[in-house]
């Protein structure tokens, strides 16, 4: 799931987006699977759950449910053991402004520091192995659930924080956060369940 170019922190990914985003007026899907690289499973998983829960960003309609369908994609191949990322044209080029981008990336930086002077190598087994693809299937299934987390006040913020605590795991190879990532989906799916609009 990683790959020897992958960054390293959180702090670095973020560092990654905007470095390779500067100068654009607006940042495409694509800009973004090129800026973490399209072979990164895990950073895709990691800056989809910093974009969703990120201020002006991740409150845009639609955003939380094209993110979404970007992890069922990255996930679903890598559960297919493909080796590289492939996304359809007409995703790779849906867009966001760049200037909400890096007011969200900047609205990270400090908690991103914070996080990463937490992660650290640990439980192995839950971040390699069998236990890589049942983190994806969970992401996959969070994934799933964004767009009808987009007509439930506050649960794609649940979803974020869980895609970003599991890129984090797989990026720094931390079993305990995905332990912690575990447990945020659950809470997100209990919100989710007792709020349905229906």
């Amino acid at each position: 799931m990683n790959q020897p170019d992958d960054p390293a922190s959180l702090t670095e990914l973020l560092e990654r987006l905007r470095s390779n985003t500067a100068g654009q007026a607006q940042v495409s899907v694509g800009d973004v699977l090129e800026a973490v690289g399209e072979r990164s499973f895990g950073p895709i998983v990691l800056i989809a759950g910093v974009i969703t829960l990120a201020p002006l960003i991740g409150d845009i309609p639609g955003v939380p449910t094209l993110l979404g369908l970007m992890v069922l994609l990255t996930l679903g191949q890598l559960v297919l053991q493909r080796h590289s990322i492939w996304i359809p044209s007409k995703l790779a080029r849906r867009n966001i402004e760049r200037e909400n981008l890096a007011r969200g990336l900047d609205w990270m930086a400090k908690p991103a520091r914070f996080m990463d002077r937490w992660t650290r190598q640990r439980l192995l087994w839950l971040v390699r192995g069998p236990g890589q693809y049942v983190i994806s299937i969970i992401c996959m299934a969070v994934a799933a659930a964004m767009p009808l987390m987009e007509v439930i006040p506050f649960s794609a913020n649940g979803a974020g924080i869980a895609l970003m605590a599991f890129g984090l795991a797989i990026v720094a190879r931390d079993g305990l956060l995905a332990l912690v990532a575990i447990l945020a989906t659950g809470g997100t799916a209990w919100f989710v369940l007792n709020n349905l609009p229906w």
